[in-house]
């Protein structure tokens, strides 16, 4: 027989006093539940204001929150014990035959999306159903989806039933988002906001042209399990984003999403950056669930987010939980000026060489998918180039704990220059036709007991797809009981106002402030905070900036730990860091010592290797010159105009939806 928690007996049901259960071990910082869905207060807690008691201590991730014995869905005469603690639902076989070692008993909430309510069609069944959805890994490693149903029929009535279910529903939820529990167990309803409203940019043609199947068929079905509200456009030329974020309402999301790779980002962010209203649009939460070729940034929430590294679906599954688990994190962003003057903020990178040379050249083979980089790099280093260039970085005050360069790294024995080329005017494109909400494919769904068509559920906020999982033969069909009346401020409540078309009017050539106390100007560009660091491009550097010259085979500046899906460049980065991480390879490197650290790269131990061409340094800000006549700059992964650049980091400007932090803690 199976030994019940000393805390509780087994067949007891609903909320723990904790001051019956023994203490608990002390709570770890990466355990507390801290994160929370969104930027904005929670509407349902608002009202408490000053009167509101102090918020519980966090609680350890062993501690009992909720313990019940439930039944199994499709009936089976099966008996279960469910403990649900703060990182887990523990999950033990009472009946027919109590198990001693359960298997499969543990549900880790960082692989469960979402929960709902179901109710029988028969009307004798008084029994409510809890169901959870869950994505585990398989025996292979790849995820799988198991839909977990208990039924609840501890009491006589279905209220009642429905009640207790609900409860363990509303934890379950609290829990998943980072909302916080009431320390004297009254367990309620109100305390659940309202769903998060999210704006989903879907570009259809990425991904070898999948990414919109993926998002039908993975990312549309998990957000919903997990009761968020979406709208969803599908993007259709280059800068449609830009233009669209441009024109939007801020006001009424909670988040802006992009279903792609990394350049939908990229316009995303660049279009809040264009506002007028620039300085609150940045704050707008952005996220990205990776269905493109280059998927950077998506490796590195993956990594803050404690999973192991993934490629393909299995990286859009993991990126999909952590986001239907709310949770944001400041994000460093990078502010390019380019030689004639214009000015783009970066997430990702700035590349000169052999890396833009690659993702430049791999365009031609984006039918491949992200083996197009591969074949790319074979290409490049079999016609393996040096260039020749400039590199100045003012250093970091403070070095990150990072692996030692290989190379030191000279002072400028003097400072270079050249000459200011005049700004020619930026023009935006405006939009050719008004946008709206895209209709979602919804077929009648059938449940394999019953004839009729179980009712078809929203997409936009409303309960996931779940026909397939209901019942068996001799089984009543389960219908969809909702968790919650939808508050006045939901979606199906109040219409959203129409995304709009917006033009904005920027100056035709950056400004100029006062001198500074050091008596050189300083740019100033209509969007965008200032970069103070530095002087126009092509005036003298301040003091203390350091200048290397000579021929490289690349030059990167990187902000996050990835710079592919799986290429690890800084593995000591952090998305909030406020540094940009300088590594160049100089020339001279053959072709195989330049493949091992590549190959290296894929685990982040390129720089254990002593590479002596191989240097690192971090900085806040720097200027790149090249003095080859011909070559190719991207900015992440966007080829910019060739020429002198320099870029300053804006410490933790915008905001990315990253889902809680990994219980390991690492952050990249």
């Amino acid at each position: 027989m199976p030994r019940p928690c000393p805390c509780f007996p087994p067949a007891a049901m609903g909320v723990l006093d904790f001051d019956s259960c023994p203490p608990s071990s002390p709570q770890r910082p990466d355990q507390e539940l801290t994160w929370s869905w969104g930027h904005k207060p929670r509407s349902a807690l608002d009202g408490a204001g000053a009167m509101a008691p102090p918020p519980p201590p966090p609680l350890a991730a062993s501690t009992p929150l909720l313990h019940g014995e439930f039944g199994s869905y499709p009936a089976r005469g099966l008996r279960f014990a469910l403990t649900l603690t703060p990182q887990a639902l523990h999950i033990q076989k009472l009946r027919p035959k109590p198990e001693a070692r359960p298997r499969g008993g543990l549900v880790l909430l960082a692989e469960v999306s979402g929960c709902c309510i179901l109710r029988s069609r028969s009307p004798s069944d008084s029994a409510a159903y809890f169901c959870i959805y869950t994505y585990p890994r398989g025996r292979r490693g790849s995820r799988r989806r198991v839909t977990r149903v208990f039924q609840v029929d501890g009491a006589a009535t279905y209220e009642e039933n429905r009640a207790e279910a609900q409860r363990w529903a509303t934890v379950l939820t609290c829990l998943l988002r980072g909302l916080p529990l009431p320390g004297d167990g009254e367990i309620t309803s109100q305390l659940l906001p309202r769903p998060p409203r999210l704006l989903l940019l879907v570009n259809p043609f990425g991904g070898r042209g999948l990414a919109w199947q993926w998002c039908k068929n993975h990312v549309l079905p998990m957000i919903s399990e997990a009761g968020l509200s979406f709208n969803l456009i599908q993007t259709e030329r280059q800068n449609h984003a830009r233009e669209l974020v441009q024109g939007l309402s801020l006001s009424e999301w909670d988040g802006i999403v992009t279903v792609s790779g990394d350049g939908l980002l990229y316009e995303v962010l660049n279009g809040l950056l264009d506002r007028p209203d620039w300085e609150e649009a940045v704050k707008m939460p952005v996220g990205i669930l990776p269905c493109g070729s280059g998927n950077a940034l998506a490796g590195a929430v993956n990594q803050h987010g404690g999973f192991e590294p993934a490629l393909g679906i299995d990286l859009l599954l993991n990126c999909s939980l952590l986001l239907c688990r709310g949770g944001s994190h400041p994000l460093d962003l990078l502010s390019v000026t380019l030689a004639s003057g214009s000015r783009c903020f970066s997430f990702l990178s700035v590349a000169w060489g052999f890396v833009s040379d690659v993702d430049i050249q791999s365009e031609r083979f984006r039918a491949l998918g992200s083996a197009r980089f591969t074949l790319s790099t074979v290409l490049g280093l079999a016609t393996l180039h040096t260039y020749r260039g400039r590199l100045s970085y003012l250093p970091a005050t403070m070095e990150p704990a990072s692996p030692t360069p290989a190379h030191g790294l000279p002072r400028a024995k003097s400072e270079l220059t050249l000459a200011p080329a005049p700004a020619p005017p930026v023009a935006h494109s405006p939009l050719h036709r008004s946008v709206s909400d895209l209709p979602l494919p919804q077929p009648a769904l059938i449940s394999p007991s019953s004839p009729e068509p179980l009712p078809i559920l929203s997409l936009n906020g409303g309960g996931p797809d779940l026909a397939g999982d209901w019942g068996g033969a001799g089984d009543a069909a389960l219908s969809p009981d909702s968790l919650l009346p939808s508050p006045p401020g939901s979606p199906k409540a109040a219409l959203l106002s129409p995304i709009t078309e917006g033009s904005l009017e920027t100056p035709a050539s950056s400004e100029l402030l006062p001198p500074t106390p050091d008596g050189d100007p300083v740019a100033i560009f209509p969007g965008g905070p200032l970069d103070h660091l530095l002087p126009p491009l092509g005036t003298p550097l301040p003091p203390g900036w350091v200048t290397l010259e000579g021929d490289f085979v690349l030059i990167l500046a990187i902000s996050p730990s990835h710079l592919g899906a799986d290429l690890v460049a800084a593995p000591h980065a952090r998305f909030d860091d406020g540094l940009v991480h300088l590594c160049w390879v100089r020339g001279g490197i053959s072709r195989a010592a330049l493949l091992r650290l590549f190959l290296a790269m894929e685990r982040g131990s390129h720089f254990s290797l002593g590479c002596p061409h191989l240097c690192y340094a971090a900085a806040r800000a720097f200027r790149l010159e090249p003095l080859t006549p011909r070559g190719v700059i991207t900015v992440d992964g966007e080829q910019v105009e060739y020429g002198p650049l320099q870029a300053q980091v804006h410490p933790s400007l915008g905001t990315l939806l990253t889902g809680p932090p990994g219980r390991s803690g690492r952050e990249p």
